[in-house]
C-alpha cells in the first residue's frame, strides 16, 4: 500500500526547447527527444482544460530523470518575487562528484543564483556537505550537492564521474513540519531517514536569506531510499504562503511521481483521511498505468502510479 519509490520529478516549463538547452549546455545533461502527450486521461488527472495537450522532454541524470513539460494552453509564469522559503518552492538536488568543475561551468551563466557567492560547506551537524542553490532560466530552483566520504547514500560513493551523477532528493517547502511529517509517514508510508535544524551563516548564504532556522526532514520511500523527499520548514524567516493553488500548467508547478504497491487501497485510505484529490477518481492512462493525483498539506501535487 505505501509509496515504494520516487520515479521522477515532473516540472512545468513555458519554453521547452530553451529550458532543455540549459540543462544540456550548462549542466552537461543528456536531453531526450521531444514527445507529444495528447492523453485526455492525463489532462483530466491534472485538472486541466478539456483538450489540453503537452510536449515533454526527459532530462537523463545518471539512473534518474526529470521530465520537463510544456502545456497547451499554458498557465501562469513563475512569480517574479521568489525565495527559498516560498510555500510553492520545490527543488531537485543534483549530486556531483566535483562541485568546483560543475559550478565553474555555471559561473557567469546562472540565470538566477540563490546562494550568495561560491558553494557553501555546511557544518558537521548537517553532514558537512557542500551545496549551491540556483535557478534555471524560468525560475525553477535547483541545488548542486556534493557528499564527503561516509555521508549520504552509498550509491553516490559507488558512482564514478566528476559531473552530475543523479539526484538525491526533491525538497519542498512546508509551513507546518509536524503536519507534513504526519502526512507523508502516516498516510503515504514514508520513513524518516534523517532530521536536523539547519542554521548559521553557512545556511544563510546557501539560501540567500537572513537569520535562517530550517527544519530539514528526509523522507524515504518504503523500498528505494534514494531518491527521496525532503521537507524544508523555515522557522525564520517566514515564507510567503500560497493565496491561490498552483495549477499543473503554471510554471511554478512541479510534481512528485511515485510508484505505489496497492493504488486502490491507498486511495481509499487517503479519501477517508479527507486528503484533497486533484481528481476524485483513479484514471487509466494511455500507457496502461493507473494513476491518482493528490495534494499534500501545502498544496504540492503528488501523482501516484499503480499497476
Amino acid at each position: 500500500m505505501p509509496v515504494t519509490r520516487l520515479l521522477r520529478v515532473s516540472i512545468t516549463v513555458a519554453d521547452l526547447t530553451a529550458t532543455a538547452a540549459f540543462y544540456r549546455d550548462w549542466l552537461g545533461l543528456d536531453v531526450g527527444p521531444e514527445q507529444s502527450v495528447g492523453d485526455p486521461a492525463w489532462a483530466e488527472l491534472l485538472d486541466l482544460e478539456p483538450g489540453s495537450n503537452a510536449r515533454t522532454v526527459d532530462i537523463t541524470i545518471g539512473q534518474h530523470a526529470i521530465k520537463l513539460v510544456q502545456f497547451d494552453p499554458p498557465g501562469q509564469p513563475y512569480p517574479a518575487m521568489r525565495a527559498s522559503n516560498d510555500q510553492w518552492f520545490e527543488h531537485v538536488a543534483l549530486v556531483t562528484g566535483d562541485m568546483n568543475s560543475v559550478w565553474e561551468r555555471l559561473e557567469g551563466g546562472t540565470p538566477g543564483e540563490v546562494t550568495i557567492g561560491a558553494p557553501v560547506l555546511l557544518p558537521p551537524n548537517t553532514g558537512s556537505v557542500t551545496a549551491f542553490k540556483f535557478r534555471d532560466p524560468e525560475g525553477h530552483p535547483l541545488e548542486l550537492i556534493s557528499f564527503p566520504s561516509g555521508v549520504g547514500a552509498p550509491v553516490w560513493h559507488q558512482t564514478p564521474g566528476s559531473g552530475i551523477l543523479g539526484y538525491d532528493h526533491t525538497a519542498i517547502s512546508v509551513m507546518d513540519i509536524e503536519r507534513s511529517v504526519a502526512f507523508y509517514t502516516g498516510l503515504l508510508g514514508f520513513q524518516i531517514g534523517g532530521r536536523s535544524l539547519n542554521q548559521g551563516p553557512e545556511q544563510d548564504r546557501l539560501d540567500g536569506l537572513p537569520a535562517c532556522e530550517v527544519d530539514v526532514v528526509a523522507l524515504q520511500p518504503s523500498e528505494m531510499a534514494t531518491p527521496h523527499v525532503e521537507l524544508l520548514h523555515y522557522r525564520t524567516p517566514p515564507g510567503r504562503s500560497l493565496t491561490v493553488p498552483v495549477n499543473a500548467n503554471d510554471v511554478a508547478a512541479a510534481r512528485q511521481i511515485h510508484q505505489v504497491g496497492d493504488l486502490d487501497t491507498l486511495t481509499k485510505r487517503l479519501k477517508e483521511a479527507d486528503v484533497p484529490f486533484v481528481l476524485p477518481s483513479i484514471v487509466t492512462l494511455k500507457t496502461g498505468a493507473r494513476a491518482a493525483a493528490i495534494r499534500d498539506p501545502d498544496g504540492h501535487m503528488i501523482v501516484l502510479l499503480g499497476n
